[in-house]
């Protein structure tokens, strides 16, 4: 791995993984480390500080899946680029998901029973086509295995780490565990899904679960209290309550053209500077990843 190295820049590839079973394909932007300096880049409103399609360094990194949240609140592959794009530069290979139906502006899936089960299913297809991937397969360090989750991302991070959700209407839903999940961030999840008694029982990994105070969608306590109380050990739990924040507050800022009154996923409490906030996120991120993930044998 390289670290905290002045040369390192973010790299940025935009690939399509192929879901067989389904017949459909979904795009994943992923972030990497480079030495191919990187410059502002625009990709559609968003500008990232990146080198597309730059040649990775040489080396083994570990990998961070992220899965965005619903599409009309938060979905896109750009949304946390903040996160995405820091971890690059510190060393690691980060998969950003636009999920299938659940995207924007495609939201065919969004309220659907498809839609809890193709999204932890295409987190581990993520995993698949990277690491057999030609550009990225010999550059992942297969037990080094991370998601990052917001909001129903969050629900798809503990599905697939080992969680058994159920419908709101009481059925079970069906998904596959990855035993490759190795830790997780938790950003305001969707834990509604987890309710039954042992509904999180395998799920025996590290996270950090990230509770917004003011969050009127995933509240602090409830939420908190279904993982705390599902999972087999809390102590492998690292729960933090950010002051003031909002559901949206975990997305990256959104530059000054989306920043509307009436689009609730650029807004925060009265007080809430997401600006700053995001300059300490990426870093509480990389700290836990160092600490929890890079130190499983």
């Amino acid at each position: 791995m390289n670290n905290n190295n002045s040369d390192v820049f973010a790299g940025s590839k935009q690939i399509q993984v192929k879901d067989e079973t389904n017949g459909i394909s979904f795009s994943v932007l992923v972030h990497y480390p480079t030495h191919q300096p990187s410059s502002p880049t625009n990709f559609g409103p968003y500008t990232l500080d990146v080198c597309v399609d730059a040649k990775i360094i040489a080396g083994q990194f570990p990998l961070v899946v992220v899965s965005h949240g619903r599409s009309a609140a938060n979905g896109s592959s750009f949304r946390f680029r903040t996160i995405s794009t820091f971890l690059a530069k510190s060393g690691y290979i980060v998969a950003c998901i636009e999920h299938y139906g659940n995207d924007h502006p495609d939201k065919n899936f969004q309220t659907s029973i498809e839609n809890l089960s193709y999204r932890p299913k295409h987190i581990s297809l993520t995993i698949d086509n990277l690491l057999s991937d030609q550009t990225f397969g010999q550059s992942i360090l297969f037990d080094k295995i991370a998601i990052l989750g917001h909001s129903l991302g969050g629900y798809a991070a503990l599905a697939v780490a080992g969680g058994k959700p159920w419908a709101q209407t009481g059925q079970p839903i069906e998904v596959q565990n990855d035993p490759r999940i190795k830790a997780l961030i938790l950003m305001a999840p969707a834990a509604a899904f987890f309710i039954p008694e042992h509904a999180l029982y395998k799920v025996d990994i590290p996270m950090l679960l990230l509770i917004a105070e003011q969050d009127e969608i995933t509240p602090l306590k409830w939420t908190a209290d279904v993982i705390l109380n599902g999972v087999p050990d809390k102590s492998k739990v690292t729960l933090k309550t950010i002051s003031n924040a909002g559901h949206f507050s975990f997305i990256s800022p959104f530059p000054a053209a989306m920043k509307k009154p009436n689009f609730r996923p650029a807004t925060d409490p009265e007080g809430f500077d997401r600006e700053e906030f995001h300059k300490i996120l990426p870093t509480e991120v990389l700290n836990f990843l160092n600490e929890k993930l890079l130190c499983i044998n």
